[in-house]
């Protein structure tokens, strides 16, 4: 029999074969055979799962599985939809808006997602942060990758901050950015400063000491393991309190002399 024979049979089988042979014909290599296959009126949400498992489909077979009907009426497909290594970005956009919130953050964490799939997971994840309940957000903070983090940081919710202050996915970055964007308050900022992981670091402890809602035992504890440059940057900050500078000034007397203090 010739191939041309072979991959007619093929084409004519993908059109009409029952439940069980679909699933045969969801192996083949041709993306004509698949496309055929998309439209035979047998095919279920269970042939199409299986065949989104491959990691090696076209765009092209893709794109017309995304208009499928079954997917439109299906939620698990859309996941699986957006879950392929092959879907095209236009495609995954459409598809994350109807995702749940935790599927949306399996996309972000777990392996096998594309750097793009993972961004435009974590962009819409983000968004809809506003409106996402305490326990969902704390759960976000555990597990979250370190782009939701920030975000969910940046919102100072005290319970949320301390779970996302014990995630390793957490970068000091994004600390420093919650306490320079004006929502850092004298119960948060000792909530960092206390943290095992983050309170030593050098360059979190002067951001800290820059901030005017610090509580004056974080000067008490760390002005007089600062340098002495240190302690004259901080001095020559506008943004602190007098308190604060007092505390400061106090520090440089003891290594100086009143002489040298303004």
């Amino acid at each position: 029999m010739s191939l041309d024979s072979v991959q007619g049979r093929k084409l004519a089988a993908a059109l009409t074969a029952e439940h069980e042979e679909l699933f045969q014909l969801i192996l083949a290599q041709e993306t004509a055979v698949l496309l055929n296959l998309l439209k035979n009126p047998r095919l279920t949400d269970q042939h199409l799962l299986v065949l989104l498992r491959r990691r090696d489909l076209s765009e092209e077979l893709l794109k017309k599985v995304a208009h499928h009907d079954l997917v439109k009426s299906t939620h698990k497909l859309k996941v699986a939809l957006v879950g392929n290594v092959n879907t095209p970005a236009t495609v995954v956009m459409s598809l994350l808006p109807h995702l749940y919130l935790f599927e949306l953050l399996n996309l972000c964490i777990l392996s096998g997602t594309t750097p793009d799939q993972r961004l435009a997971a974590e962009r819409q994840l983000i968004q809809r942060l506003p409106t996402v309940e305490l326990g969902q957000k704390l759960t976000l903070a555990r597990r979250g990758s370190g782009k939701i983090l920030e975000a969910l940081v940046k919102r100072g919710e005290h319970q949320v901050l301390t779970a996302a202050l014990d995630n390793p996915h957490l970068k000091e970055a994004a600390i420093i950015s919650f306490m320079r964007g004006g929502k850092a308050t004298a119960a948060t900022i000792s909530q960092i400063a206390r943290h095992t992981r983050w309170g030593n670091r050098p360059s979190l402890r002067l951001t800290i000491l820059k901030n005017r809602s610090t509580p004056s035992i974080w000067y008490t504890l760390w002005l007089p393991g600062l340098r002495n440059f240190e302690l004259d940057n901080l001095l020559a900050g506008k943004q602190l309190e007098g308190r604060q500078k007092e505390m400061i000034r106090q520090e440089i007397r003891k290594r100086k002399g009143p002489a040298h203090v303004t």
